[in-house]
């Protein structure tokens, strides 16, 4: 029962799972010259990222992206997260608007995050640190002091943003890497840039490789030369065939450039502007693996690996449990194929696999270990042998497909009940029940004893049910015909309507006692909604001088009606003269009592 009612749970559990899509900071509170981390991270994977504008800050670095996949006891656990550092503009506070991304279909969106910036704190000096923007672009006015004359430059020359492909032709599931770097000219400075255009890999797996620290490199872009910092490395597995494409990354960079003239006292001019520098779109053709010898093991694993099949030990006693390690080792789509399952005999039970994951991502692409652990107990004495497993993966080296089979298992369990003769091994574990084995199986010979009931036909019970229906018909009747009579009366809805106000408004009174403005307002109403009801008149009709002559007309003595017009007055005035706790009692108490009086008078 305990077991059903573990797996009942797993079950609700995986229903109501819900996908996180959450926004979270380094600090809320930050300085106007310190910097701020936020990482947008889900648990599930998507697509079509896209980040917010970032309203009071520049972005100094990011997207990061980082994945964390695991699979332990049958249960998976997937975390997903993009990074910005961002360093604020301005003093003050400021909302970092929703983040989105596509999940199964569905369009999910952060929670924003405020954030407040104040003034400069006191911070140590870096040693050896330098903000990345001076180390790439130099400094605008060192350059100047140098002998060369640099060119005038237009239209943004001088800074260009390349996305370099690593293999534009792949296998499926083969590896490439894209590499972005910016190229700046010696002769230029940038003082800033902000992403405004992520790549988006559709129908690739992707990994990307953080990149720490923006290290300058010099280099030649159409043959001249050029410094350049890589941005970003990310590692693709495509998984489809065909034509696919890479949407570009894009910048905003701001910059500053030689104009080839010279002010009166002979220094070069230096115009500023921005810029918008996009990588470009990137195609990629995919070929598909091919058809030919490919083996029915083979489970979409390419690269290369190393297949292992290890048991923990191969002699035991029945009721005793022992593990087998199914385990792929190498360089490939790790994370994109399934190992082969062992196949055991029936009398050997074995339970769902342990899945564990070392696996690192170098810019070569995916390599380390992943293993599925089996748990197998056995149930009957004798000796059993596991099959033979095999493992297929597609060498890219060779441009074939390979099979690694692993030996026999061979399991020698001592003791333990023996399976019955003429049956199978299935059908003898059903029948033996061992007292201290936990995995024990139910029963299969059912003892049924026979209970005595008596006939629903003809019972206490059946007449009744077959009578009620003419019993309520009446019922149903009279109150229809009563709903009726109480829709059909007007005058009679109206001032039960009226009561209920009364009642209403008067109970609110009570209740904002010692407030002088909602009290008094509730009062009025109270009074007006028993007039409503007592004398039939509407809101309209209540002058001061026809309501007097209406209670006097309807018997009411003059000394209550006195009283509750003194009572009305008393809520008009009372909204613009100041007023205590004390008098606020004192007109409820008096409310209370004329409404009680009038109503026994009229």
């Amino acid at each position: 029962m305990k077991n059903y009612i573990f797996l009942l749970l797993l079950t609700v559990q995986g229903v109501f799972a819900q996908v996180e899509f959450k926004a979270t900071v380094s600090k809320n509170n930050i300085g106007i010259n310190e910097r701020l981390r936020i990482d947008f991270t889900m648990n599930d994977d998507g697509d079509n990222f896209e980040a917010p504008s970032f309203e009071g800050f520049k972005v100094f670095g990011g997207p990061n992206q980082s994945v964390n996949y695991s699979w332990v006891n049958g249960r998976k656990s997937f975390s997903k997260s993009y990074s910005f550092f961002l360093a604020p503009t301005k003093k003050g506070t400021f909302v970092i608007k929703p983040a989105s991304i596509e999940i199964a279909g569905k369009i999910y969106k952060t929670n924003p995050v405020k954030i407040t910036v104040g003034n400069a704190v006191a911070q140590p000096e870096p040693e050896e640190e330098e903000d990345p923007f001076a180390i790439i672009f130099g400094n605008q006015r060192q350059r100047q002091q140098q002998q060369q004359i640099p060119p005038p430059l237009k239209g943004g020359d001088g800074v260009h943003l390349v996305a370099e492909i690593s293999n534009s032709n792949p296998y499926l599931n083969e590896p490439i890497t894209a590499v972005y770097k910016l190229y700046v000219s010696p002769y230029v400075s940038v003082s800033d840039f902000r992403e405004t255009a992520s790549p988006k890999y559709n129908n690739f797996w992707s990994q990307s490789i953080d990149v720490k620290n923006l290290a300058v490199q010099m280099g030649k872009y159409n043959g001249e030369d050029y410094r350049y910092v890589v941005l970003r490395k990310t590692v693709l597995y495509p998984q489809k065939s065909g034509k696919l494409q890479i949407e570009p990354l894009t910048l905003d960079i701001t910059m500053q450039a030689p104009t080839g003239r010279r002010d009166v006292f002979g220094r070069m001019e230096i115009s500023n502007g921005t810029k918008r520098v996009s990588a470009g779109a990137k195609t990629i053709f995919v070929k598909a693996l091919p058809e030919s010898g490919k083996p029915e093991s083979f489970t979409g694993a390419v690269g290369n690996f190393d297949f292992r099949v290890k048991p923990s030990k191969t002699t035991l006693k029945s009721g005793e449990s022992m593990q087998i390690e199914v385990s792929a080792a190498g360089k490939g789509n790790m994370k994109l194929f399934t190992l082969p399952k062992p196949i055991v005999p029936s009398a050997l039970e074995m339970y769902d696999p342990e899945h564990k994951e070392n696996v690192t991502t170098p810019l070569t692409g995916t390599q380390g270990t992943i293993s599925d652990t089996y748990t197998i107990v056995p149930q009957y004495k004798g000796n059993y042998t596991i099959k033979p497993i095999a493992f297929s993966y597609f060498d890219l080296n060779t441009k074939t497909y390979k099979t690694i089979t692993s030996e026999e298992i061979h399991i020698n369990v001592l003791d333990g009940p023996m399976p019955t003769a003429g049956d199978d091994t299935a059908s003898a574990a059903k029948q033996t029940v061992t007292k201290s084995d936990q995995f024990a199986f139910i029963k299969s010979k059912t003892e049924l004893t026979p209970v005595k009931t008596d006939d629903f036909l003809g019972s206490t019970l059946f007449y009744s049910l077959l009578f009620a229906p003419f019993l309520i018909i009446p019922i149903i009747v009279l109150a229809k015909k009563k709903k009726e009579a109480i829709d059909s009366d007007v005058v009679g809805n109206k001032i039960r309507q009226s009561n209920k106000l009364a009642k209403k408004f008067l109970s609110e009174a009570s209740k904002q006692l010692g407030n002088k403005e909602p009290f008094y307002d509730a009062m009025e109403r109270a009074l007006h909604n028993f007039l409503k009801a007592k004398l039939h008149i509407e809101t309209s009709e209540m002058s001061k001088e026809n309501i007097q002559e209406l209670l006097v007309s309807k018997k009411a003595q003059t000394e209550t009606v006195s009283d509750f017009m003194k009572l009305m007055d008393n809520c008009e005035f009372a909204r613009y003269a100041p007023s205590t706790s004390v008098a606020m009692q004192q007109d409820y108490d008096k409310a209370v009592g004329v409404i009680s009086e009038l109503s026994k008078q009229i």
